[in-house]
């Protein structure tokens, strides 16, 4: 699905601001109509941001159901003879949209974007009222999943197996945009070079242009390929074919160069119809025995699972949040970042790949995982079964799996997909229901590494889905939840597992989360849990293991910054592994962390 764009046949209106804002508190706003005149109310909401957190109200912050956002909408008057669309960057987690009372749109799913054709329910140069009911409801059916409980009282309460607030709303952009009658619907870009890197190599560009609305002959198309000054380096006809980029500039770790692929539409004279300019960078990406290369080379991760979160907007897109988040992660000298446990805003995605950020792209698949049960207190139940991780548990995940590599196949930034966090891998029904899966991304995109975030339960005696994947991604807190404040037995524990999986599969080895929980401020003269000091030892001990296991090629730190969690006496105010407050104030282990970073110059020590 391509992003919506201004550009010489295309015109884009932002619809992000102040809507009116209604909590369903009974959930019959849709029985009842409320999308067929105005919803009669005093509220007013933000968006892009998580409702959550606007107001003073302990019942709106836990209502469990729909809410409502509406606004009047004018359509260009330009845009007469156009194709009107309606496009929401995401919903979380279901949405249904109306036009005038008409139902346009409706999705499940609250990371990834969906839009409508509304040519035939608007007029150019006239208004019309959006309203757009909007679901956070997580059952055994969604990704992620929950399950809903009613009281005696009638009041319906919420519960998830995932270790992050469940924030909801219209998190990003609501974008109005045209596009001609016949127009480009997709483009695929897959890259490659020949030659050393730098010295002359030249590049190679695959592509494929999917053209919708043809009612007659085919038109022709024509594909341009700019550099990043905008001069033309290379052309095409056709709907795919390839390009070649003589001395190409390679998109690089810390280096985001990016090309233009022009795809243009032409009509039978040769006048352009429809236009579309997707960015993209060449390189390579390639699992070899121990080594994750780019561009033919080694590369070692450093970097962060993060979350989109800050206190008021909750997972509200912010470009100055955003800006700050890349700035600090620049200065503490990280080369990447997880997407966990979703798919981040694409304007997140668009500034990594400018700025040569790479990206482990990860599903909204967390949660499916009975083990977990006593710890969010949903009940002991089997994972893979009618009950829990069922039928249409896989239908959803699929879905996820489908739309986060349709948004995210161009971008240069992203290496790896992660389909799952923390999945349960050892019990029976695990390899039946993954397998499928990491079948339908590879054949998704074959370009890409696959994997998933293996949990701390199923280490290598247990697993049985690990070797399906590219790579090895685990979460591991030997010295926080197992060995707790004993950091020597930790170290033993954590070498001993990660040599154990060498040994196993011999593929290379992510380590996606590795932290303590730390309240900035409390310091000790010993190895205490939760001071500023023992989250730091904690880090070193961990660096030290890695350096040791040829295997290992990356570190990302759990978490970047303290972030918010549903309530409970194992999270007080959140979650506090972050290497930064909430508020992005550094704790020591940030220091600790530059220092490593900034000498690592993606090269382990050697051991």
């Amino acid at each position: 699905m391509l992003r919506p764009q201004d550009g010489p046949t295309r015109e884009l209106v932002n619809l992000d601001g102040l809507y009116a804002f209604k909590v369903d508190a009974e959930n019959t706003g849709l029985s009842e109509g409320w999308q067929n005149g105005p919803l009669g109310t005093g509220l007013e909401m933000g968006v892009p941001a998580s409702y959550n957190d606007v107001f003073p109200d302990n019942a709106l912050r836990d209502h469990v159901g729909w809410v409502w956002y509406q606004r009047q909408v004018r359509v260009p008057r330009g845009w007469a003879g156009e194709r009107v669309w309606l496009r929401f960057e995401s919903a979380t987690h279901g949405a249904k949209a109306f036009v005038d009372g008409a139902l346009v749109a409706e999705h499940q799913g609250g990371y990834t974007p969906f839009e409508a054709d509304i040519t035939e329910h608007v007029t150019a140069g006239t208004t019309f009222r959006l309203t757009v009911a909007v679901n956070n409801e997580l059952t055994q059916a969604t990704i992620p999943p929950g399950s809903i409980t009613v009281g005696e009282d009638g009041r319906r309460t919420q519960t998830y197996m995932h270790d992050f607030y469940n924030y909801a709303g219209l998190h990003r952009s609501v974008l109005l945009y045209s596009t001609p009658a016949v127009h480009v619907e997709d483009i695929t870009v897959t890259t490659a070079f020949e030659g050393a890197p730098g010295a002359g190599a030249t590049g190679s560009v695959d592509y494929a242009v999917v053209v919708a609305g043809e009612t007659g002959e085919p038109r022709p198309v024509r594909v341009r390929i700019l550099d990043a000054e905008g001069r033309q380096v290379g052309t095409a006809e056709g709907l795919s074919g390839t390009v070649a980029i003589p001395d190409v500039v390679l998109w690089q770790p810390g280096k985001g160069y990016l090309y233009s692929l022009v795809a243009e539409v032409l009509d039978l004279e040769g006048q352009v119809v429809d236009s579309y300019t997707q960015a993209f960078g060449v390189r390579t990406v390639e699992v070899r025995g121990a080594e994750f290369l780019i561009n033919g080379e080694p590369f070692y991760f450093t970097g962060f699972g993060m979350h989109e979160d800050h206190t008021t907007i909750g997972k509200g897109h912010s470009h100055a949040h955003m800006v700050n988040d890349f700035a600090l992660l620049d200065w503490i000298g990280a080369n990447s970042f997880r997407t966990s446990h979703y798919p981040y805003s694409e304007d997140v995605m668009d500034y990594a790949d400018r700025h040569g950020i790479v990206v482990i792209d990860e599903t909204p698949a967390v949660g499916l995982n009975a083990d977990f049960a006593g710890f969010f207190g949903t009940g002991a139940k089997k994972t893979y079964g009618p009950d829990f991780v069922s039928d249409a548990t896989a239908a959803s995940h699929r879905q996820v799996i489908e739309e986060l590599i349709a948004r995210d196949k161009n971008h240069p930034s992203v290496v790896i997909w992660s389909i799952a966090n923390e999945p349960q891998s050892s019990e029976d029904g695990a390899r039946g229901y993954f397998e499928p899966l990491a079948a339908l991304a590879r054949e998704l995109d074959p370009t890409r590494p696959v994997g998933f975030v293996n949990v701390m339960f199923d280490g290598p005696d247990k697993d049985t889905i690990t070797d399906l994947f590219d790579v090895i991604m685990l979460n591991r807190y030997y010295g926080w939840y197992l060995n707790t404040g004993d950091l020597a037995s930790a170290e033993k524990a954590l070498e001993a597992e990660l040599n154990a999986w060498t040994e196993k599969l011999g593929t290379p080895m992510i380590m996606t989360e590795y932290g303590a929980d730390t309240l900035a401020g409390f310091h000790s003269l010993y190895a205490q849990p939760w001071s500023e000091e023992y989250q730091a030892e904690f880090l070193d001990m961990y660096h030290r293991v890695f350096d040791r296991v040829p295997a290992m090629v990356g570190e990302h730190v759990w978490n970047f910054a303290d972030f918010a969690t549903s309530n409970g006496i194992m999270r007080v105010d959140g979650n506090k592994k972050g290497a930064f407050t909430r508020d992005r104030r550094p704790k020591a282990a940030a220091f600790t962390l530059r220092k490593r970073w900034s000498q690592l110059e993606n090269r382990k020590p050697q051991a």
